[in-house]
């Protein structure tokens, strides 16, 4: 079969054209054209039978070169992509060098993220809307089509929550098929099912809802009593009241695949004033009806030919039935020179006021903003922890309070992003960690420049092990596209954020819990990648700090300078990239090289620089790290646990004295503070 019209689609504006049949027609066209691929090649398929007609009036209602739109999940996106100018590349999707199976940016402007991960499309949704009315571009309507399988996503609900600000040009399409990838479960499934078996027209709903506005309130107790029957009345028509309270307009539910109704309603959510919930109801399959019978296995089945309806599969298992391909799965010792850490080196400076780290983020983001009108702040329910009321009070507008979610915050500032702000999202080290996969799919792998602050890295103190904040070195390094940094002092911190806002990819600033020191001197300017050389030494040893253990090892150094032992010093400030060009040359110079960090010794900074000294064939032997070892620690005063740590002035003078004379390293050791788990 010719397909005639997608042949001749290369942009979708063409659909607002196009008559009824035409539209029918069109849907045939794509249903033909999702049967032939899976005729070559497995591939997402009932999900894809089950949007035709909802990406066809979609496209024909919005204009989503300048509208938005996202789809959750990205792998019902196939009619969508016929639909953009992609129906010549069509054949080759899922193959090495052809279209993505999911959302790609850089095949198409009509694709804004690649969404593979289920739930983050209201997020990501509100983030553009966000975007749109700070830049002054509020005309713009920002649509998310989620299904009923990934709604109750715990993000979800974190923006639903957060969505009611924004009073038009908002909508969620809730595609209903009563399926996830298996059959869906919960409560949430259930109150579906209430709203489909007994649903309300949507009009009716509208006309009855004006008129009960209009009866007038009049004295006790008639007044209780007419209010009374006005919010039950209420409450009997409106199916979707969940919505309702949560502010949303709610219109359905309607059948998804009458693409005259869907147009209708469309158009009236566009004229809401409030963000709107259209429920539509669908079936995954739909148009071919061995899909429609068995979603499940129809989700990405194996390859097939059609025969008079039916699907006939090249492989057959023993018994004549399906082939099923896709079942195969693939301390405490006390240090006896603990007191001569609190001694003061000449490097540190000490007669400045002592403000915290989380004061010097705070002041810097002031000073962001007041200079750039795109840069916004984020924090999730801890406006105070992070000193944020002064950011919050100056500038309401931009920025923005998402409550305890964690997971919405990084996929609306990704959104945010890509509308063309420059978030910077301050957060807990240790609380980031419940957004760990919005960091990777709606920031890293699009590639967004969103900055990250990490307020409390480190040992948080007696908070204990739920907030030390000790593995976001190990897990932000892993991403590609993000940079690392970790501030040595008050001085470093303002900079790198200065330079996360210039740079064009995802950024992460790391710092502890307590005073920043103030480094004297002349020191050198941030640079991607570049580490800063305090002092070469003697080429005795070196101590490479990362972080705000710097000030520790500027103790350190001049300690071991008084006992005749002269120690070079490095402020690494990047994790990732590393200054592999310094850091090479530290190693190759030197008799010992100590890593100092205050995160998980597994996947750190000095697991990153024994990386690059493997890759680079240099020798590692002589390579110490000090980080936190392979448990989880206890609580205590953070002065404590560092000690006990060996991440102290006293215990690194203690290792380089062993490290010169030729002797071994002792253990590090927590006897007065054992591991509570």
């Amino acid at each position: 079969m010719r397909h005639p019209l997608l042949e001749e689609l290369k942009d979708p504006h063409k659909l607002k054209d196009f008559k009824q049949p035409q539209l029918e027609e069109l849907a045939t066209e794509i249903r033909d054209v999702l049967c032939n691929l899976l005729s070559i090649r497995t591939a997402h398929f009932a999900s894809n039978l089950g949007v035709v007609e909802l990406a066809i009036a979609l496209h024909s209602c919005y204009d989503f070169s300048h509208d938005r739109i996202i789809w959750d999940t990205g792998h019902q996106i196939y009619p969508h992509k016929l639909l953009t100018g992609r129906y010549e590349e069509f054949s080759g999707i899922r193959t090495y060098g052809g279209l993505m199976g999911f959302p790609n940016p850089n095949e198409s402007d009509y694709d804004l993220f690649m969404t593979g991960h289920a739930g983050c499309s209201l997020s990501t949704a509100l983030g553009l809307r966000s975007g749109d009315k700070i830049l002054g571009e509020d005309d713009r309507h920002s649509v998310a089509v989620i299904g009923d399988g990934a709604f109750p996503s715990g993000i979800v609900f974190e923006a639903l929550n957060n969505a009611a600000q924004y009073k038009r040009n908002f909508t969620v399409i809730l595609n209903d098929n009563e399926m996830s990838i298996c059959p869906r479960v919960g409560s949430v499934a259930n109150y579906f099912d209430r709203l489909r078996s007994a649903p309300f027209y949507t009009g009716l709903k509208h006309e009855v809802s004006k008129i009960l506005h209009k009866v007038p309130l009049f004295g006790d107790p008639v007044e209780r009593f007419l209010a009374q029957v006005k919010e039950s009345v209420k409450a009997g028509l409106h199916g979707g009241m969940l919505f309702e309270e949560l502010d949303f307009c709610y219109y359905g539910p309607i059948d998804g695949h009458d693409i005259r109704l869907l147009r209708k309603y469309l158009k009236m959510a566009k004229q809401a004033e409030g963000p709107v919930l259209l429920h539509v109801i669908t079936q995954k399959g739909s148009g071919f009806q061995p899909a429609a019978e068995d979603p499940v296995y129809f989700h990405t089945p194996p390859v097939f030919q059609t025969n008079e309806g039916k699907a006939v599969f090249e492989k057959e298992d023993a018994q004549g039935g399906k082939a099923d391909d896709q079942k195969t799965d693939t301390d405490s010792k006390e240090l006896v020179a603990r007191q001569a850490s609190e001694e003061v080196a000449e490097r540190v400076e000490t007669n400045s006021p002592k403000l915290a780290f989380t004061n010097h983020a705070r002041d810097a983001i002031l000073v962001q903003m007041r200079k750039n009108r795109k840069v916004t702040a984020l924090t999730a329910a801890m406006c105070q922890g992070t000193k944020m009321e002064p950011v919050r009070e100056e500038f309401p507008d931009r920025f923005f309070d998402t409550g305890i979610c964690e997971s919405h915050a990084v996929a609306f500032a990704a959104g945010q992003a890509k509308a063309g702000l420059r978030p910077i999202v301050s957060i807990y080290s240790t609380f980031l960690q419940r957004s760990f996969d919005q960091i990777f799919q709606e920031v890293a792998l699009q590639n967004l420049p969103v900055t990250f602050l990490l307020d409390r890295a480190g040992l948080s103190g007696p908070d204990g092990p739920t907030h030390h904040g000790v593995f976001d070195l190990s897990y932000m390094r892993i991403f590609p596209n993000m940079v690392v940094m970790a501030p040595g002092d008050a001085g470093d911190l303002p900079e790198m954020l200065d330079f996360s806002l210039s740079h064009s990819s995802p950024c992460s600033v790391r710092y502890p819990k307590g005073v920043a020191h103030e480094i004297s001197g002349k020191r050198s300017p941030i640079e991607l990648g570049k580490a800063e050389v305090l002092d070469w030494g003697k080429k005795e040893g070196i101590l490479v700090a990362c972080g705000a253990m710097l000030v520790e090892a500027i103790r350190a150094a001049e300690l071991l300078a008084q006992q005749g032992i002269h120690v070079g010093i490095i402020n690494a400030r990047f994790i990732k990239p590393l200054d592999e060009e310094i850091l090479a040359k530290a190693i190759e110079e030197n008799p010992f090289v100590i890593t100092i960090e205050e995160n998980a010794l597994h996947g750190g900074f000095g697991g990153a620089l024994l990386e690059m000294a493997a890759q680079r064939h240099l020798r590692t032997d002589h390579i110490h790290t000090l980080a936190i070892p392979d448990r989880f620690v206890p609580h205590g005063e953070r002065a404590d646990l560092l000690a006990n740590m060996g991440l102290c002035a006293a215990n690194m003078v203690e290792l380089c004295q062993r490290l010169s004379a030729g002797q071994p390293p002792m253990p590090i050791t927590d006897e007065k503070h054992p591991s509570p788990l």
